[in-house]
């Protein structure tokens, strides 16, 4: 409608590549400036050898838990009225973006951009795209679908369907293409971070949520605790990223032409599996409502489980932690355009 107001997110979403940005330089900063207290940092994990860093550990389950409680499994009895669009999603989502990832970062870390950065970072940053794009994603998704009037009921369904295939795939994908890629796979230690960044959160989101509805009701529930929740996770994802770039401080300022460079493959990724899935959702006739959240769930990423796994697996000072967080650095703008893409093309539906 002409006199609708212009849908907005709110000043966090809006500005999360500055909010990246001043993390970065905020970490940055701490990791040059108390290099000893960052190495304590850095050593301290859940069990020892685990390689799960405790402190980013904790805040990853601070971010991730209040997005599990926002979704409601029961909505997918609805899938089956309106497969399609599900299909092209999970279509794109696990038989396309993992493996269109694997040759991006192969093809840009391992050939055109190897002579600048050399094998060993060539591997790390091939894992971590790999990560990044095995993981799609959840809670920005909802941002996304909103500013493009996507069907809320349906974007729903969708996140959780891809939630519950996370648990089963993810690790598999990780392990397969990351294993290809040239880089050894720690598996006992991606199955350990696979347990406590999705099964642990989920099944604490899905208990709380089942258990306060139970106790106050739908209304209090999402009108009241969920709001409370949402400085504690943006206070947690800034936190993480500022102990992220405090880790790879030395990394960075010896390599800032690297953080550019691992953008290009993101962005190709990007805008391809955007592409492909808003295609496809047309030429099954899918409604835009439909088909501009699946685009958006195709193209962007689930980056708080990326990055804790790539952290995880290689080390938070590791080039594949590196390409995870630069991942949470480009998605924001780049997505924005996707959206102002499926806006500008409704007609087409």
């Amino acid at each position: 409608m002409s006199g609708a107001p212009a849908k907005r997110m709110n000043l966090f979403e809006r500005y999360l590549t500055l909010w990246v940005a001043l993390c970065m330089v905020v970490g940055v900063g701490l990791g040059r400036v108390m290099p000893a207290v960052t190495s304590q940092l850095r050593n301290l994990e859940i069990g020892a050898g685990s390689q799960i860093n405790a402190p980013i550990a904790v805040l990853i389950w601070l971010m991730i838990v209040p997005m599990m409680m926002k979704i409601d499994f029961t909505s997918l009895a609805g899938a089956t009225r309106r497969p399609k669009g599900l299909l092209v999603t999970l279509f794109v989502n696990w038989l396309v973006k993992p493996f269109s990832m694997f040759a991006l970062g192969w093809l840009f870390f391992q050939v055109l951009f190897l002579p600048l950065i050399g094998d060993d970072l060539a591997r790390q940053y091939t894992a971590g795209v790999i990560i990044l794009a095995a993981a799609p994603c959840t809670a920005m998704v909802f941002v996304w679908s909103y500013l493009t009037d996507g069907d809320p009921a349906y974007t729903l369904v969708q996140v959780a369907v891809n939630d519950l295939i996370m648990l089963v795939l993810f690790a598999p994908i990780v392990g397969l293409l990351v294993g290809v890629s040239g880089l050894a796979v720690p598996f006992h230690v991606l199955v350990t971070a696979v347990a406590v960044f999705i099964v642990v959160p989920l099944t604490v989101g899905v208990v709380l949520r089942a258990g306060l509805i139970r106790w106050k009701g739908a209304d209090w529930f999402e009108q009241s605790f969920l709001p409370r929740f949402q400085p504690v996770a943006i206070s947690a994802l800034l936190a993480t990223l500022v102990l992220i770039f405090a880790f790879q401080a030395d990394n960075i300022l010896r390599h800032p032409l690297h953080v550019a460079l691992i953008a290009v493959p993101i962005l190709v990724q990007v805008y391809f599996n955007s592409a492909l899935t808003y295609g496809l959702m047309w030429l099954m006739k899918v409604p835009h409502n439909i088909a501009a959240p699946g685009a958006l769930i195709g193209a962007s990423n689930f980056f708080e489980l990326a990055v804790a796994t790539a952290i995880a697996l290689y080390g938070p000072d590791s080039g594949a932690a590196l390409a995870t967080v630069v991942g949470v650095l480009v998605e924001v703008p780049v997505m924005l355009s996707v959206c102002a893409a499926c806006n500008r093309t409704r007609g087409w539906f």
